[in-house]
């Protein structure tokens, strides 16, 4: 069956966005590769994701790149993290700094909050009903 292992996250400084996903948000850096040339290969996971979706974190190389870090999804959320346990998620989140945007809210489909990364990107907190 095919899957979708990485999606590209363009950023702007490689080191700044591993210290957001892996302290803030709690994933697991699974590859830091230096490529030779200025840049390197990150890959940021989710902790317990196993072989799931993950982060290519790409620093941003020229203007045009540059423009669109934040802005990837022109304001929409864009991704969604899935949690079991959405109130100590989202507790320790916000104790780590993360920006969320509205008050948990109980939906029919479940649990959520929409919290932008560091560079304004937005993202849903949801526990699935």
């Amino acid at each position: 069956m095919s899957h979708i292992p990485l999606v590209t996250l363009v950023v702007r400084d490689y080191d700044e966005a591993i210290a957001f996903y892996r302290d803030a948000l709690g994933f697991a850096l699974v590859e830091d590769t230096d490529r030779g040339d200025g840049s390197r290969w990150v890959v940021v996971r989710p902790r317990g994701a196993g072989e799931g979706a993950g982060l290519l974190l790409a620093r941003a190389k020229d203007e045009a790149q540059r423009a669109s870090v934040g802005a990837q999804t022109a304001g929409r959320v864009g991704f969604f993290l899935h949690t079991e346990d959405f109130a100590t998620d989202h507790a320790r989140m916000s104790a780590a700094g993360v920006r969320f945007l509205e008050e948990p809210r109980h939906e029919t489909y479940g649990s959520v909050a929409v919290f932008e990364d560091l560079y304004g990107n937005r993202w849903d907190l949801l526990q699935p009903a």
